[in-house]
């Protein structure tokens, strides 16, 4: 764990330097944060998920974090004065294979050690409908305990239902319309694309990235 403390003078110079947080507009400033860090506040841990700057009359300007709870995502605020020293902690990523659900939790094996790890919902971040049994994820790991699942951003998935394929509009992808995927997810996609088909998917925004071309056997 890494204890770093940054003084107001710090907190206000604006910098393109390495390693410096920055705002929501783009701008670099000289923070000890930056987004997706993971810290210690009060004894629980927090993911950073965002700062900005704020004015307030002839005041100095605040820094103001948004952090998210790894263990069931509850937002909170703070300022960074409140959060002083940081105590950034210490985390690692494994490949994990999802085995199955369990209640509201979701069951992990370590592909090394062979150990089994729970995730709950809320760690996930919405991301169970795109989880496959026997698939591998990276997993983060902090103090032995997984933290957060990360995702790939598009995956590719086959179409369960959706209304026959309209020949007067050709191709159109700007007409959609709404298809079952494999994995019960409901999304919008282009009229031209029919049961069966394998499209790309979005995990983030879950929406259609794409049609994805199928190796002929």
């Amino acid at each position: 764990m890494t204890s770093i403390t940054c003084s107001a003078a710090c907190r206000r110079t604006l910098s393109s330097a390495a390693g410096c947080g920055f705002l929501s507009g783009g701008v670099a400033m000289n923070v000890p944060v930056r987004r997706g860090m993971l810290i210690r506040h009060r004894g629980r841990l927090y993911f950073v998920a965002d700062f900005n700057e704020r004015h307030s009359g002839k005041q100095k300007p605040t820094v103001h974090v948004q952090l998210r709870d790894a263990r069931d995502a509850h937002q909170v605020e703070r300022t960074l004065d409140d959060l002083l020293p940081i105590e950034e902690v210490e985390h690692s990523v494994r490949n994990m294979q999802y085995l199955y659900p369990r209640g509201r939790s979701f069951v992990f094996m370590d592909s090394q050690t062979f150990e089994e790890h729970e995730l709950g919902e809320a760690q996930l971040h919405g991301g169970e409908p795109f989880l496959t049994e026997g698939a591998e994820y990276r997993v983060m790991l902090a103090e032995g305990r997984p933290v957060s699942l990360d995702l790939p951003e598009i995956v590719n998935l086959h179409v369960k239902l959706t209304a026959p394929p309209e020949r007067s509009v050709g191709t159109a992808a700007n007409v959609l319309k709404e298809a079952t995927l494999e994995n019960g997810l409901v999304i919008r996609v282009p009229l031209f694309i029919k049961a069966g088909d394998l499209i790309r998917v979005d995990t983030r925004s879950r929406s259609y990235a794409g049609k994805e071309k199928e190796e002929k056997r």
